[in-house]
């Protein structure tokens, strides 16, 4: 192999075993065996375990944002924007299952500005905007709408993690109940929402 096909192939058996094992869970010594190498190869490459770790996390948080900031920026109705972005989210799922495995565990070695977190909070700075117009247009307050933003990418985003290992209903369908949820209960939002006395005692 030559230096970057070997890079590559660590890469590859890293980003399997960090999906099924964690980043704790998993070893040089794994993933030197995995790939059929000497341990110092992987160090010669990536320095240690963190390395790789970083590498694949970097690749996985590239292709999501990609995916997600596609679908909020080619424009249209904010229900077709709701549905493509619910379709992005669930298609990378679908096509990245061990990458989505990965972002979704916590490691002790995850940056702030690379985890899952903090991607699905650059996605809701996006929405935000979004909702805003849409909370002026309706004679809402957008001041507002930073926190449901917050509440729909989140939604969308813990049905994403259910849906990684349930794969029941199918993709489509589940990102027809998503957008069922979301738009209904936005296109009928009360100007001041409040709970009832008696349940907050």
């Amino acid at each position: 192999m030559t230096a970057k096909e070997r890079r590559e192939q660590l890469i590859s058996v890293s980003r399997a075993l960090f999906a099924q094992k964690g980043f704790e869970g998993t070893s040089v010594e794994e993933i030197a065996s995995r790939a059929e190498v000497s341990k110092p190869v992987v160090y010669e490459h990536f320095g240690g375990k963190e390395g790789i770790y970083a590498v694949v996390v970097d690749r996985e948080i590239e292709a999501l944002t990609q995916a997600l900031t596609g679908a909020l920026t080619a424009g249209g109705h904010p229900k077709v924007l709701l549905e493509r972005t619910a379709l992005a989210l669930l298609t990378y799922i679908e096509t990245h299952e061990d990458g989505f495995r990965i972002l979704v565990r916590d490691s002790p070695v995850a940056q702030a500005t690379g985890t899952f977190s903090s991607l699905i909070g650059d996605v809701a700075t996006q929405v935000e905007h979004l909702l805003a117009d849409q909370f002026k247009r309706r004679d809402l307050d957008p001041r507002i709408a930073p926190i449901y933003a917050q509440m729909l990418v989140g939604m969308v985003a813990l049905t994403g993690q259910y849906w990684l290992d349930a794969r029941q209903p199918k993709k489509a369908e589940v990102a027809a109940h998503l957008v069922n949820l979301a738009w209904n209960g936005l296109s009928g939002l009360e100007r001041r929402p409040s709970l009832p006395t008696a349940t907050l005692t």
